[in-house]
This record gives structure tokens, sequence and C-alpha cells, in this order.
């Protein structure tokens, strides 16, 4: 039964990515993003911090460049160069001025029509969600209106960065709303972006393969939405 309306992306042009590690767009999101780079959209990914602290044996200096690198590969597979990574310490991720701050000023050089974050309720379909990935959603739901409000955080006036708007929040892993729909290439193009994370997986041993992770999600979408692959999604307008 089909049970989730398709989300319509067609006055979709600009799309920002705010999520707190490397390998975070790579769990169904980037399948999304492959589509709308082939549409010629222009995405963008700002990561807040850089992943050291996500690999138990290997010291952060050695884990923070290995995932920049790894992100940067997931990137080019589903079309996106615009990729920033924030210096946010992994772990110790709060949602504080400086954080949204830090978004906002991304959102007003970017000037987004949409954000796109993951889950950050305290429960994800994992089990008990990340607190980073929890205050990452917190911050940019309130940078988005922090960016939109030339009284907060007026630095940013000074520097030419002007209010700028968002028109929706899209959330990937929360209680769907919607559903993007989505073709075979793009899903392959979702699974090849998680497997570029390939020395974090390694260091992961209960971690499902990507090939069978991202069809199973997109597969469980397309179901809810009538089609052969979807993205489930929570869509909030601003």
């Amino acid at each position: 039964m089909t049970e989730l309306p398709l989300f319509d992306d067609t006055d979709v042009d600009r799309v920002l990515c705010v999520v707190a590690h490397p390998d975070d767009m790579e769990y169904g999101g980037s399948a999304a993003v492959a589509k709308w780079t082939d549409e010629g959209k222009k995405v963008s990914y700002l990561l807040l911090t850089r992943g050291e602290a996500g690999i138990r044996d290997m010291s952060p200096e050695q884990v923070a460049p290995l995932r920049a690198a790894e992100q940067r590969r997931a990137c080019t597979i589903v079309g996106v160069d615009d990729l920033e990574i924030l210096d946010f310490p992994d772990g110790l991720v709060e949602p504080s001025h400086e954080l949204r701050r830090a978004i906002a000023r991304k959102i007003r050089e970017f000037r987004p029509d949409t954000v796109m974050v993951t889950n950050f309720e305290l429960k994800a379909r994992w089990g008990l969600n990340h607190v980073d990935h929890r205050n990452a959603g917190i911050a940019t739901a309130d940078a988005i209106r922090d960016a939109d409000n030339p009284w907060i955080f007026t630095e940013l006036n000074d520097e030419g960065l002007e209010a700028w708007k968002a028109a929706r929040l899209m959330i990937n892993g929360a209680e769907p709303t919607h559903a993007v729909a989505l073709t075979a290439e793009h899903v392959d193009r979702g699974v090849r972006s998680l497997e570029a994370h390939q020395i974090y997986l390694q260091a992961l041993s209960d971690h499902p393969a990507p090939k069978d992770m991202i069809p199973s999600i997109t597969t469980s979408g397309g179901e809810l939405a009538g089609v052969d692959y979807a993205l489930p999604v929570g869509v909030i307008d601003m």
C-alpha cells in the first residue's frame, strides 16, 4: 500500500547538507544527492567535525585526514564538489552559539532553499542516536532561523552576508512525511559513496555491507511510495 507521497523537488535548486561526521550523508542521503546533481541542482556538504575520534585503534591525528579523503571520494561519486569540513570536536558537539553561527554563515554564503540533516531524535533506526547527530540537528534547525534574522549574529551582516531564508528542512532517517523517488543508478552511487569510507568501515566489524544496507533502505522507501526505490524523509516547511 502506498503510504508516503513523493516529494516534489521541481522547485529545489540548492541543497545544503549539514552533518556531524564524514560518512553521515552516506546512509541513504547521498543517493538522493546523486539524483539532484544529475538534475543540475547545486549541492553543498558542511561537516561539523573531522570525525577524528571515530576509529578506536588509530589516533585522531591519523584519522582526521584519512576520513576527509574518504569523504571527498564519496562526494565525487555523487557529483558534489563543494565540501567544507569544520573543526568542532568529534564526540563533543554541542548546539552552542558558536556552532549555530558557523552553520548560519554557511547558509548565508550558499543560500540554499533546502537544508538536509540526519535524524536528531534520541532514537534512530539502529538504536540510540549519537550525541553529535542529535546536537548537529538541533543546531542546524536553529541556525536556519538565525540565518534569516538580521539581528542574530550581526557580525555576519558586517561581513556582507545578508539574511537568507531556507524554505525547508529535510531530515533523513527520521519519521518520514515524504519519499524522494530514485533510480537503481542513484541507489548504486549511494552504495559506492558509502563504500568510499573504506578504512572507517573496516574498523566497524559489525557494520552491514553497503550493498545490502542502502538498497534495503531505498527499497523499503519505494514500497511506501509506490515506486521501485525512494528515500524516506521528513520534510518541515520553514
